[in-house]
């Protein structure tokens, strides 16, 4: 059995897997099957205490178990979501898996803000074989909310009303938001807190499978080595018919091994590039691609936003999208010696921040001391605090403009009178540190410990700034999200440590789909 993290997931066989909850308080299980935008299709995939057995998927209620047979599940259905509920504060709560009755999963999850529902497992496919992924997504609005969020509140009678409350991710990573309560009726967008969640959860699949191919690769070399070895250490036999028979089968042994791994891989590319493609139709325009219908309707609330694809030329074609949460938990700094160079880096990242918060209004402050932005600047006049500042000694004020509003919104917060931002604010300051006063690099590192009290999003542009005499701007630099602009830069992902090149997404400069995506909401 695996003692699991949030956001770990491992393989199963595909047997019959039965859920249970322990915690001090009474718990209530119930299951979702969801599609890959994690929403219920009909009453039949919402598992309860009154609609207790469905194609793959019952609750024995006197056990307190749901049990979930993989191969009856919809064939349409991507997961299955394994909750726990409880009518108030359930405490530490001890979420286990059995296959087959083996137990093969543990996932201790200890709610931090009062959640009183949560999903404890997802239970989801992988082309033809089925994997868990520890979650741990809790809802303070309890399961009405949960249900909410995922289209099935009016598929169940008994639930209670839904309760005004953040949604969180217990124990771990992942950012997750209130539920969106306005979607256009062409295309049902995913909920908030699900977009960046998702594309999170493809980008871990995808470092997984890459993770098996390699070691794969590397195991057939050393085991070709070893045979190679072994085959010519008897200098009497090295040049004899048995020799080469050796490292004839020895060779042929590499190549079935790296042709498993490699189609095993490839296997897994073809699926998680068919749910990339699925969840694009209906992921918020903040994390879509530039050719998503998102653009086309109004902004929807989104969670994250795209930064650009990574992949691994080596590994196949496989690209996944790059997203981070918004507003943006760690400053932006795209490395550079030339703001003009990255000015489409820069302007799809305003365009994909501006629509983020449609329900905020949204206020950008541009610090542009060498008039790199201004192919777009001028689209952004309805939302610019200001004009651009093209002069350094504009600098200081903008700056300390805002390291006021965020000490204000500071000292509301200590005296227990702060309220949420009422505004999305963005800040670019481009051609860092030059034109820059000492203090300046100051104020950046202060907005970087209280700008989320104000709902600050900072993009910096610039050389990195790491190992700087500046103590401040080495510490600043440090801090930072650093967003490489020179080809061959390695990213390495946070599961497996696996590098990946990073194409980042540049504004498209056709002049109807620029005006298009650069509108402000």
């Amino acid at each position: 059995m695996k003692l699991l993290q949030a956001g770990q997931n491992i393989p199963l066989a595909g047997g019959e897997a039965r859920f249970h909850v322990n915690a001090a308080a009474p718990l209530t299980v119930s299951a979702l099957v969801v599609a890959a935008d994690l929403r219920v299709g009909s009453a039949a995939d919402v598992l309860v205490s009154e609609r207790p057995a469905g194609p793959g998927v019952r609750i024995e209620e006197a056990a307190g178990v749901v049990v979930v047979t993989p191969t009856e599940v919809r064939a349409d259905a991507q997961a299955v979501l394994l909750v726990a509920s409880a009518a108030g504060a359930p405490g530490v709560i001890t979420a286990g898996l059995s296959e087959n009755d083996t137990p093969v999963a543990e996932f201790v999850i200890t709610p931090q803000a009062g959640e009183t529902a949560l999903i404890c497992f997802e239970l989801y496919r992988r082309g033809d074989a089925w994997k868990l992924r520890a979650l741990g997504q809790g809802y303070a609005g309890g399961l009405s909310e949960l249900l909410q969020a995922h289209g099935a509140q009016g598929y169940v009678t008994t639930a209670p009303p839904v309760a005004a409350s953040a949604v969180t991710v217990v124990d771990g990573t992942v950012p997750v938001a209130p539920p969106s309560s306005a979607a256009p009726a062409e295309i049902p967008p995913m909920e908030v807190g699900h977009g960046l969640e998702r594309l999170w959860m493809i980008f871990e699949d995808a470092a997984r499978s890459a993770a098996a191919l390699e070691s794969a690769r590397n195991y057939a070399a050393e085991r070709l080595d070893q045979e190679l070895s072994a085959a010519v250490s008897d200098p009497a036999t090295r040049n004899t018919p048995a020799a080469d028979a050796a490292r004839t089968d020895a060779q042929r042994r590499y190549d079935e091994l790296t042709a498993t791994a490699e189609d095993r891989h490839r296997s897994d590319s073809a699926q998680l590039q068919r749910e990339l493609t699925e969840a694009d139709t209906v992921l918020p325009a903040a994390l879509a691609s530039w050719n998503s219908p998102a653009w086309d309707h109004p902004a929807a609330p989104a969670d994250g936003i795209r930064l650009g694809e990574l992949y691994a030329l080596d590994r196949g074609g496989l690209r996944v999208p790059y997203c981070v949460p918004v507003p943006l938990n760690r400053p932006l700094w795209v490395d550079t010696e030339s703001s003009t160079a990255v000015a489409p880096v820069i302007g799809a990242l305003l365009a994909r921040l501006l629509r983020a918060a449609p329900g905020r209004r949204t206020v950008v402050d541009i610090i542009d001391l060498t008039g790199a932005f201004t192919g777009f600047t001028g689209m952004l006049a309805p939302v610019l605090a200001g004009p651009p500042i093209t002069d350094h000694s504009d600098i200081s004020p903008r700056l300390q403009q805002l390291v006021d509003m965020a000490e204000l919104a500071e000292m509301a917060y200590n005296s227990g009178q702060g309220v949420p931002p009422a505004e999305h604010r963005i800040l670019l300051a481009a051609d860092f540190p030059h034109g820059y006063q000492s203090m300046d690099a100051q104020r950046l590192v202060a907005l970087l410990a209280r700008g989320d009290l104000i709902g600050l999003s900072t993009v910096i542009v610039g050389a990195s700034e790491t190992d700087s005499s500046d103590s401040t701007v080495a510490s600043l630099s440090r801090a930072c999200r650093h967003l490489p602009t020179v080809s061959g830069t390695p990213l390495f992902d946070p599961w497996t440590n696996n590098a990946w090149q990073l194409d980042l997404d540049l504004l498209p400069q056709e002049p109807e789909q620029l005006a298009r995506i650069m509108r402000a909401g």
